[in-house]
């Protein structure tokens, strides 16, 4: 590292910790990172948790769900954010690491899908959403589900998906196309969960899945079918609490072994009636009902 990259670094670090309020000799740095489904309440945690311990600065960034997991692996976090459960293979590899995962629930989503707000669908099963994302799915425009788009230049599906590294592109994968079951070829793989929301808000053929808090009045939610033969329910943090949502997912933290001191105190906040009362009101559910 050369002079002019070690006085920049040291000056970035200084800005962060005089931001934060304090010196480095008076405050740590509690490291959390993954999911981008958990971004935004976990930046909002990080905030509200400066007035219960000004000494700690939670440092909150995302990047996906397998890049929480890969740093908690590497030992370079304390908490990794996930919406997925980490795979066999990654808790051998923290193993073979010294890092024994321990997984903590922290709230639910409700994985909800999108389409434009003038599309008339009125709700998906399964095994077409299936046909519409599956490797062997046939299902390429609107018109095969009897649906018409006013103002669409054409009836073909614009796939929006998420890059593999995402937790949410992972659930959906396992929960809705199944056992096996791969995507198709051709989709538009989005980087954060926001910028599924905004390419389907902007695009009339499109549609994507994404977390329930990232849903603006510019898109429309669709009802969702786990079989032909059942209720289409819309996703809602109340459908996600009483598990009557199909696409309805844990959201996860993982720690390092189990959670001691700054780690502990601060994951035990995050499950209180306080931290849960800000997924909440951050469009998520909480772990249990809360006080307010």
């Amino acid at each position: 590292m050369n002079s002019k990259t070690i006085f920049f670094s040291t000056i970035a670090s200084a800005v962060f910790l005089i931001g934060c309020g304090g010196s480095r000799a008076d405050r740590s740095v509690l490291q959390n990172k993954g999911s981008d489904t958990l971004v935004n309440v976990a930046q909002a945690w990080a905030e509200a948790y400066k007035d219960k311990n000004p000494k700690l600065a939670i440092a909150v960034s995302g990047g996906g769900s397998g890049t929480g997991i890969s740093s908690l692996i590497n030992g370079t976090v304390d908490l990794a954010n996930s919406s997925r459960k980490m795979k066999d293979r990654e808790i051998e590899q923290a193993k073979k690491n010294g890092v024994e995962p321990v997984e903590h629930v922290v709230g639910y989503d409700a994985l909800a899908v999108y389409v434009h707000k003038d599309n008339p669908i009125e709700s998906l099963t399964f095994e077409q959403l299936a046909s519409i994302y599956g490797k062997d799915g046939k299902v390429v425009s609107w018109d095969q589900l009897g649906v018409s788009i006013p103002g669409a230049k054409s009836e073909k599906i614009i796939l929006v998906s998420r890059q593999n590294n995402s937790g949410t592109f992972t659930y959906f994968k396992k929960t809705v196309l199944g056992k096996g079951g791969e995507y198709k070829l051709g989709s538009l793989d989005m980087h954060g969960s926001k910028d599924v929301v905004d390419f389907v808000m902007k695009t009339r053929g499109a549609i994507g899945y994404s977390g329930l808090a990232y849903t603006t009045d510019e898109v429309k939610l669709v009802p969702i079918r786990k079989s032909a033969g059942q209720p289409a329910v819309i996703p809602s943090v109340s459908a996600a609490v009483d598990g009557s949502y199909p696409i309805t997912r844990p959201l996860l933290m993982y720690t390092r072994g189990k959670p001691e001191g700054a780690v502990k105190e601060y994951l035990d906040w995050i499950l209180s009636d306080e931290g849960q009362s800000i997924i909440s009101k951050k469009g998520y559910a909480p772990i249990r009902k809360i006080q307010n």
